[in-house]
């Protein structure tokens, strides 16, 4: 419902989508959008990047264009909206292609209370619905105003139940007056609750009528108004920070003497081992000791957690992350307690990761790599750009001096500049990976410097050099396609792997995104989703329906391609393992439970449990340097811990099961973390 998707709201997540042509950044609104429409600009960190339309005819329907431009794909949908007395809707329609350029349908009515609704999800039918708010799936953002007008319009207090089910309330934040371009308004926040995991804000004038959304550094603003979208991302940002630090005050127990979790089974992470029957002493931020339990009672004012019948593991690492709020929440959820953000604006990571040090932020400590990308049309959202040589060797030490430890090229970037980036992070120390750029393969990348590769098309694009535009879809498009024809134990593929591992070139695979990028289908959960799917918020389970990641399979001929290259992917994986090549398990997501399937995805592959969580823990602390203070429960290192019902060594589906989650030595529940966000405990 007029959301933006996760993967726009953090512009990073590669997009899938049919094979797009170059266009200009910015595109034009189209001739048969009224005069009078009202307008709204779509900015991508401060760029405009598309428009928001809204006009209404004689009778009152209400109609609406929402399109943007990002890197090519973007949506472009039409939506006519039907109010009865109550502002609530009667008839929606919105018909054009979503933001992976996949043809949209969806059609609602509500008629002597029964409501029928349909889209490429759902074809449902609700009767008794009089009264409740149809939530659409492919509406434009002048939805979510029209639910804020009935909100606020309610009997019931600013509350009402919604279709397909659960409730949705409003409040009042705060107002903010504006100037801008001679115009004067009054800018009033709403939160908007029960539709997702986090809640929703909203800015609308003071005559309810939609003013701006922001989230991340993107934004939707009236025209002329873009000026006071800093400002009002100031502000909502405040908002948002004290409900933060509401949850840290509730969610976070800091022990107030030493922690004991005794009788407990330690996984030992550098040997792969288990060990029984242990006892591990907390102290402060760090570990105090690890011994066998010999059954002596806790020390006199600790707290003690019986660990008896539970594993205890280090934290989790996602080594592919896009960190926010609502993500950082949910990864401690996750029991994920180390993320390395792999793209983000410079500003808005700074300050999650200080609220995060402070402790008004339940969330991972953050392990940043910086973003660069090359200007044009399919330049990356953050704009950290290089074109010359002397550009490039100033971003990364732009990066160096801000204590960024790795640099992450993508896809736009000049191949002549890869070496010159290369040499300059390796002269500051920093790590060099990311997308191989268009016009190079793999192993050209790798020869010029790179230490890593980021996602698994780009290995199998290796051996498909006739593809030279990567920028566009054909990056995921043509390993779909020919993937599966990729005979794993050819000369070719067995020279490129043993040139990686002469050069100790790790690989970030990111399986779970191409497990959803190849066989996710409409009507069905995502794959990532599939077991939490029950216990997700019911508005999370049909986004999670929509197959948002998925290629589109319909042809029975490009579903097979899709699905044998996916398996040829799991397979290329266990060789990769099996070769000796450095594996990190990142996810490219948003939700914590994703890195879970990341891991299942592994030992899917063969490759051994135990194995499979040294990936996940040592040896990503190994590859960032950074194993003498995390990566193991040692003495001495810092307290990031989870304890875990069941044996992951010997079933990995296991590693779900997260009783508690423990970092720098405070203390979180998952089953506390996950209600605050609507997700129902085990």
């Amino acid at each position: 419902m007029a959301r933006i998707p996760t993967c726009v709201i953090a512009l990073l997540c590669f997009p899938v989508a049919v094979l797009a042509q170059q266009q200009s950044p910015f595109p034009e609104l189209p001739a048969d959008i009224p005069k009078d429409a009202v307008v709204r600009m779509m900015l991508t960190d401060k760029t405009p990047s598309g428009q928001d339309a809204v006009w209404k005819s004689p009778d009152g329907t209400i109609h609406e264009f929402f399109q943007f431009n990002d890197r090519g794909r973007g949506p472009k949908i039409y939506s006519t909206y039907r109010l009865d007395s109550r502002g609530l809707i009667v008839f929606e329609e919105s018909q054009g292609v979503d933001y992976m350029k996949s043809p949209v349908e969806e059609r609602f009515s509500l008629v002597a209370g029964e409501a029928v609704w349909k889209n490429k999800a759902e074809n449902e039918k609700q009767s008794n619905a009089s009264g409740r708010f149809f939530v659409d799936l492919n509406g434009g953002p002048e939805s979510q105003a029209i639910l804020a007008r009935a909100l606020l319009s309610s009997e019931s207090a600013g509350k009402l139940p919604v279709l397909p089910s659960g409730q949705a309330a409003i409040r009042k934040l705060r107002s903010v007056p504006l100037e801008a371009s001679g115009q004067k308004s009054t800018a009033i926040l709403y939160e908007i609750s029960g539709l997702g995991f986090t809640p929703t804000y909203l800015w609308l004038d003071d005559h309810q009528q939609f003013l701006a959304a922001t989230s991340g550094w993107s934004a939707i603003v009236r025209h002329g108004f873009e000026s006071s979208v800093s400002q009002l991302r100031e502000s909502q940002r405040q908002a948002e920070i004290a409900r933060a630090a509401e949850l840290s005050k509730a969610l976070s127990h800091k022990p107030s003497g030493d922690l004991v979790i005794r009788n407990v089974i330690l996984f030992d992470s550098p040997a792969g081992k288990l060990l029984p029957n242990q006892r591990v002493t907390v102290r402060g931020e760090r570990i105090a000791s690890v011994e066998p339990d010999d059954g002596r009672p806790a020390p006199a004012g600790s707290r003690a957690i019986d660990g008896r019948g539970k594993m205890l593991l280090p934290g989790l690492w996602d080594m592919h992350a896009h960190l926010f709020p609502e993500y950082a929440f949910l990864d401690m959820a996750g029991g994920v307690t180390t993320v390395r953000d792999l793209a983000n604006s410079i500003e808005e990571l700074g300050k999650l990761r200080q609220q995060i040090q402070e402790g008004t932020q339940i969330g991972p400590r953050v392990v940043p790599a910086g973003f660069i990308d090359g200007p044009g049309p399919f330049e990356g959202p953050v704009k950290v750009l290089a074109a010359t040589p002397e550009e490039a060797r100033q971003q990364v030490d732009r990066y160096a001096d801000l204590g960024y430890v790795q640099i992450k090229i993508y896809s736009s970037v000049k191949p002549e500049l890869v070496p010159i980036i290369a040499e300059e992070a390796h002269k500051r120390g920093l790590r060099v990976s990311g997308h191989v750029p268009s016009g190079m393969i793999a192993e050209q990348f790798v020869r010029d410097g790179a230490d890593e590769i980021q996602h698994m098309n780009f290995i199998f694009l290796n051996f498909m050099p006739d593809v030279k535009e990567t920028r566009t879809p054909a990056r995921f498009t043509e390993p779909g396609k020919r993937g599966g024809d990729l005979e794993l134990n050819s000369q070719p593929v067995n020279d490129f792997i043993a040139f990686l591992k002469q050069r100790h070139t790790v690989i970030d695979p990111t399986m779970a995104i191409w497990e959803a990028t190849y066989l996710d289908r409409p009507g069905q959960p995502s794959r990532t989703d599939a077991a939490i799917f029950d216990r997700l918020p019911v508005q999370v389970q049909r986004d999670s329906r929509t197959a948002a990641q998925a290629l589109d399979a319909s042809d029975p001929a490009t579903n097979k391609q899709y699905r044998a290259a996916y398996a040829n992917m799991v397979r290329m994986v266990k060789k990769l393992y099996d070769s000796g090549i450095q594996i990190v398990a990142g996810t490219d997501e948003s939700n914590g439970y994703a890195l879970d399937r990341e891991l299942e995805i592994y030992a899917e592959a063969g490759i051994p449990a135990p194995e499979v969580l040294r990936i996940a823990t040592i040896e990503a602390a190994q590859v960032m340097h950074l194993d003498k203070d995390f990566g193991s429960v040692t003495p001495g290192k810092y307290a990031d811990m989870i304890l875990v019902n069941g044996d992951p060594t010997k079933q990995m589906s296991d590693i779900r099961h997260v009783d508690t989650v423990i970092k720098n030595g405070v203390v979180y529940k998952p089953a506390e973390l996950y209600a605050a966000f609507g997700i129902r405990p085990e």
